[in-house]
């Protein structure tokens, strides 16, 4: 039996469909955050500065934005599928770096090549996912994309954490059974259909930076505004939260860690679970919203020194987060021509790393001189003007639903 995928063509129906795509792209996403409750080990160890654990972090979003940058595209010509496969090279190698690691120099090649899947994946697993359900479950499978993505990206500190809390390998146990689903998700991907109707064989790179499509451009800003502001929670959240739940709330239980990271990106899933009962359009605004006000409770939990406070900051802002970034996904995966999918979504994720990335360094940055809780007190301050600039901008200039 022969179905239509999503450029019309057929596949065989006993191939793997979206949610099999999703689960890939789910597994290359996890590894990318692996290494969060694990940093205060390796400042152990090797011994570096909070500054020098923003850096790391920070070479990791910089490695996604050039990929975006520079092969964003790169599926539309060669096909979803062989840039996946390629991602999950990647993926594997990083772990391989944490597996080796002696020093800063295996740790920064292990972000770099991270942030390399992680910038290939972000285009072509979302375009592979939506394309595989086809017109009539596109908004279903919107959300598997995303959700694959924020959940992925939960599951790897929620993993790293009970592992080396639990068991007597904390730096080598994670990274081999990422190892091993890594190896079954590159499995999965060879046997995907391909979704791009005329494939080339490696054709030279043209890179693109932020381009988008004409008919997209009143869309993306909205939508790339409010997803700058809710990546930069999640940057929080990512690089810096353990130091903060062991500086500031004396929590250094690393399951404990893992598991507050994992809060932050499990409320996102469910924010983007909701977005249908708004609409992409008005997601947006509210988003930002809820958003403020996780914002303002995690800013609350380190002035009071609450653990339930800032896990209340992480299910709040992460649901404003996900309501955002999944309507703005929609918006401009809606909006953009079936040949620069790709290319599109790649350059909305080029701001979105943007804001995970600078506003951390920021922090790390400040830490050195007034101390991490104030500089996580100056960061929630500047992150909620922007998230209310957002969505006042939404708001002001609501853009259309494909």
């Amino acid at each position: 039996m022969n179905l239509h995928d999503g450029r019309g063509r057929t596949r065989d129906a006993r191939r793997p469909g979206y949610p099999a795509a999703a689960a890939v792209f789910a597994i290359g996403m996890a590894g990318t955050t692996l290494p969060t409750p694990l940093y205060g080990l390796y400042q152990d160890q090797i011994g570096f500065s909070e500054l020098m654990v923003t850096v790391v972090f920070a070479v990791y979003a910089i490695a996604v934005i050039t990929v975006l940058m520079v092969a964003g595209n790169y599926s539309d010509e060669v096909g979803r599928r062989p840039v996946i496969l390629c991602a999950m090279a990647l993926s594997a190698a990083s772990a391989g770096c944490f597996l080796l690691e002696s020093g800063l120099p295996l740790l920064f090649a292990g972000r770099l090549f991270s942030g390399f899947a992680a910038g290939l994946l972000s285009g072509a697993a979302t375009a592979a996912v939506i394309e595989l359900a086809g017109p009539e479950r596109r908004a279903r499978a919107a959300f598997a994309a995303t959700a694959a993505n924020m959940g992925g990206l939960g599951c790897g500190p929620l993993l790293s954490g009970l592992l080396a809390e639990y068991t007597p390998w904390p730096l080598v146990l994670p990274f081999l059974v990422h190892l091993g689903l890594v190896a079954v998700a590159g499995v999965i991907t060879w046997l995907l259909p391909e979704t791009v109707e005329h494939t080339k064989r490696l054709p030279p790179l043209k890179p693109q930076g932020i381009r988008v499509p004409p008919e997209v451009a009143g869309v993306f800003t909205p939508a790339a505004a409010a997803a700058f502001a809710g990546f930069a929670l999640l940057g929080l959240f990512t690089a810096v939260a353990p130091s903060f739940a062991a500086q500031t709330l004396g929590v250094h239980n690393l399951a404990v860690s893992g598991a507050v990271v994992f809060s932050v990106f499990l409320a996102s899933t469910l924010g983007q679970a909701l977005t249908g009962k708004f609409g992409a359009r008005r997601a947006l605004p509210v988003g930002c919203a809820v958003l403020i006000v996780g914002l303002l409770l995690v800013a609350s939990s380190l002035i009071a020194a609450s653990l339930p406070l800032l896990v209340m900051g992480a299910l709040c802002g992460g649901t404003g987060q996900g309501l955002a970034f999944r309507g703005a996904l929609t918006l401009v995966g809606g909006a953009a021509p079936a040949d620069q999918r790709g290319g599109t979504i790649s350059a909305f994720f080029v701001v979105a790393y943007a804001g995970i990335s600078v506003p951390v360094v920021g922090v790390g940055a400040m830490a050195m001189w007034l101390g991490l809780r104030d500089a996580g007190l100056v960061f929630t301050a500047c992150v909620a003007v922007l998230a209310a600039c957002a969505g006042a901008y939404a708001l002001w200039r609501p853009p259309s639903e494909a």
